[in-house]
């Protein structure tokens, strides 16, 4: 987000300034625009948006009750250097997951959900690997004497609560695993077209194991309560 117009502060209370300016423009594109949420990447220069100087931001939507989405841009922020120049475009096929990963991590451990506990924070791609390998992370702070965990929950609520993801998971398989271990929920239908990805609503329509109503939920009825939307648009 930009700072807000007028005249440019001092240098020492920029920061500061921009990060009022960043709650002030959700602020303003929800209640005047309209808006029914923000989209955000997992960093900002390298610095984790768990930090508190990013609170205003939180705070804001934690208030309005709106949905933040999360999209990666590389995990640039976690591997340096000539790391993701790979074969495989590496940089998107795991740097992405993982910087989402990283980043609702880092929402857990720093608090920052119990700060913000009304926060709906939807993850690109399926969460990233978090669902896929939560038990890691659910028992961290009991077993690791060196976590220094802030979060006052054990991980799992949180998944089951303020952390949502998308279903480009690619499989039948994918699905079910984000499905048992998020609930049904916190899952929404994703799409990255126009990319070639193969996500296609019938993934979800003949998907072998959800049932019709568990189907209706993640195509519509989960976006129509977070967006707020109270009817289907209509021609």
């Amino acid at each position: 987000m930009v700072g807000s117009p007028g005249p440019r502060p001092r240098e020492p209370h920029r920061p500061r300034a921009e990060r009022r300016a960043r709650a002030e423009q959700l602020d303003y594109g929800v209640k005047q625009l309209g808006l029914r949420g923000a989209t955000i990447g997992g960093h900002v220069n390298g610095q984790s948006l768990s930090d508190p100087k990013f609170d205003p931001f939180w705070a804001k939507a934690n208030e309005l009750g709106v949905i933040v989405f999360m999209h990666p841009g590389g995990a640039d922020n976690i591997v340096k250097d000539d790391a993701w120049k790979a074969r495989g475009d590496i940089g998107n096929i795991i740097g992405n997951p993982l910087e989402t990963t990283y980043f609702l991590t880092r929402l857990i451990f720093d608090g920052t959900f119990d700060k913000f506990p009304n926060l709906k924070v939807c993850g690109a791609h399926g969460g990233g690997y978090l669902p896929s390998y939560f038990q890691r992370t659910e028992v961290a702070c009991d077993v690791r004497g060196n976590a220094m965990c802030a979060n006052k929950k054990h991980p799992r609520e949180y998944l089951r609560t303020n952390i949502m993801a998308d279903t480009m998971v690619l499989t039948d398989e994918g699905l079910r695993h984000l499905v048992a271990e998020m609930g049904i929920s916190q899952v929404v239908y994703g799409t990255d077209n126009p990319l070639n990805w193969p996500v296609p609503v019938e993934m979800i329509v003949n998907h072998s194991t959800l049932t019709n109503d568990q189907k209706v939920q993640i195509l519509s009825g989960n976006l129509m309560k977070l967006l707020k939307i109270t009817s289907p648009a209509t021609a």
